[in-house]
């Protein structure tokens, strides 16, 4: 079993609704990205899947998000942006790309600082 990764990121701000402390206040971050997929078998070329299909796949992703306010942005404006629930939409937002493919979308990691951030799986 092979897993491949791609790391991207994105800017925005969010503050956290409900949450009494500092990041309740609007403030940004650089979300750094980690989409994982699962592959049994590799192709004729000797890949799992190609990177630079699943970096492309991730990119039109995250560039609703790029520059914004999250808050701001369904499904946002109904949840909170946390990193927990900005990894949910992304991995759900990205997981239909791997519908016809042999490759599973296992996991989205989003951190939102270098020692902090939350692996989404379902």
């Amino acid at each position: 079993m092979y897993q491949i990764f791609v790391e991207e990121h994105f800017d925005a701000a969010h503050y956290l609704p409900n949450y009494h402390g500092k990041c309740e206040k609007l403030h940004g971050h650089r979300f750094n990205v980690v989409a994982r997929l699962q592959v049994a078998e590799l192709d004729e070329s000797g890949l799992a899947y190609d990177f630079a299909q699943l970096k492309q796949h991730l990119r039109e992703v995250l560039s609703r998000f790029d520059h914004t306010c999250l808050n701001d942005l369904s499904p946002f404006d109904k949840i909170g942006p946390s990193s927990e629930n900005i990894a949910a939409t992304i991995y759900n937002a990205l997981q239909p790309h791997f519908a016809r493919s042999s490759a599973k979308l296992v996991s989205v990691e989003v951190w939102e600082s270098p020692t902090t951030g939350v692996s989404y799986s379902p």
